[in-house]
């Protein structure tokens, strides 16, 4: 497959064509990760739907760490691939790969091992903590998994190389979803077997993943004389690495004391916010996915000094992020009872009317989280990656604090809730385009 060189040629039409892949397989992995819930949704019921949506909020903040570590290796990767420095691509890439191998295999026994106090901390109510459970113990052994496929694909990506990642994202959608099927409704092993179904897809495009580079880039293969007697650039890893990391941490960690706080509301408000928290994500997922391929195009140029092509790319990603939060933000709007049936029996009408208020509010704003997609992207481009963590302070804590204030006002409830999210994108978003006009010091 041929790597694309992002200095060279049409900004739009590059742009595009290095995005596409990547937004087609982030919608691919939005299934797999969208399976469980629709078919426990479907053909379960309520209280699985609900203890299936709470383990997703915890879940994605435990592999965010990962997926922002890798995110920000690859902005480093890109960097140096802009320069024409493949020796320094290769030392960076073997000391990301020890480095956050060995914080992969850690969370997972750190996660093992405290369940129950997460759980509680979490608020998970006693109807639904065996459910939760029962379903986390065996999710939790993917973990190395996701960091095995995001560390190669950023790799890849890196190289000029998305469609490789896409493929074998592709196929573990495919298999997930059939292994959900076939654990769920043939055997009728619930959340254990959607559980198993998600870890053996993860393995597979992991593993496989990891197959593919050592074939086609043997200039990056991994050994351990070779680590050890190479050139180990740890603290340039872990200024991009570490930053990214607590950039996606941050914004997680977020998302997990809302899901707190809507745990609290009961099991119709956790089942409704589960259902919508995947339509959410599927709907602005391409947004987030051109915006990891902008941050990508923006650290090649940046690297090979070329600024005015970097300004460029900057007015073309903005049109084209605006105009597509516009379209989905109207199709959300109206299609949101057709959307919440996917996952949600027509007979739970409360579970129904609570996920349309939440996809009616914030789903109307899009374009804010679309373009705080792109300031992440450019800041991590352009060597400035503290400012990304910046703004997602900014965003997730507006959207917090703003959160548990309007929830406790009785006439408010979790409609302040789904409020505080736009909000927060919106101060996010100012405060970005102000930096953006400073240079770096």
């Amino acid at each position: 497959m041929k790597n694309h060189d992002l200095t060279k040629g049409n900004v739009t039409s590059s742009l595009l064509m290095f995005a596409a892949p990547m937004i087609l397989g982030n919608l691919l992995q939005q299934c797999y990760n969208i399976a469980d819930t629709w078919v426990v949704g479907k053909f379960v019921g309520a209280d699985a739907l609900a203890a299936v949506g709470s383990s997703y909020a915890l879940m994605t903040f435990l592999n965010s760490l990962l997926i922002g570590l890798c995110m920000g290796s690859g902005a480093v990767f890109s960097y140096y691939i802009g320069k024409g420095d493949r020796k320094k691509v290769q030392a960076c890439a073997q000391t990301a790969f020890v480095m956050i191998g060995v914080l992969a295999i850690a969370l997972t026994i750190f996660s093992q091992g405290l369940m129950h106090p997460i759980l509680m901390l979490l608020r998970t109510p006693a109807e639904l903590y065996e459910m939760t459970r029962e379903y986390l113990a065996l999710v939790f052994w993917g973990i190395f998994f996701i960091f095995l496929y995001n560390y190669f694909a950023f790799l890849l990506r890196a190289l000029g190389n998305s469609v490789a990642p896409l493929y074998f994202l592709g196929a573990a959608s495919i298999l997930n979803i059939a292994l959900d099927l076939f654990f769920v409704c043939s055997l009728g092993r619930v959340l254990s077997g959607a559980a198993e179904a998600t870890v053996i897809a993860q393995a597979f495009s992991g593993l496989g993943l990891g197959i593919y580079l050592w074939k086609k880039e043997p200039y990056f293969r991994f050994s351990v004389s070779g680590f050890l007697r190479g050139e180990k650039p740890v603290g340039e890893i872990c200024r991009y690495s570490l930053m990214t990391g607590m950039q996606q941490s941050v914004m997680n960690f977020g998302i997990l004391m809302v899901q707190s706080l809507v745990n609290s509301f009961g099991p119709a408000v956790m089942a409704a916010f589960a259902a919508t928290v995947k339509i959410d994500t599927f709907a602005y997922m391409p947004a987030q996915e051109f915006g990891n391929a902008y941050s990508i195009f923006i650290s090649q140029n940046f690297g090979a000094g070329k600024q005015e092509r970097v300004k460029q790319g900057t007015r073309k990603a903005l049109t084209v992020s605006a105009a597509f939060c516009g379209v989905i933000s109207i199709l959300v709007f109206v299609l949101a009872r057709f959307l919440m049936l996917i996952f949600v029996k027509a007979q739970d009408t409360e579970i129904i009317e609570i996920g349309m208020q939440y996809l009616r509010v914030e789903g109307a704003f899009y374009i804010g989280i679309g373009i705080l997609f792109l300031l992440y992207g450019y800041f991590r481009g352009v060597n400035r990656p503290g400012i990304s963590l910046v703004l997602t302070v900014i965003s997730l804590g507006t959207r917090v604090v703003l959160a548990y204030t309007l929830a406790v006002i009785p006439q408010i409830g979790f409609l302040g809730i789904w409020w505080a999210i736009p909000i927060g994108w919106t101060l996010a978003d100012v405060t970005g385009f102000v930096l953006m006009g400073r240079k770096s010091e």
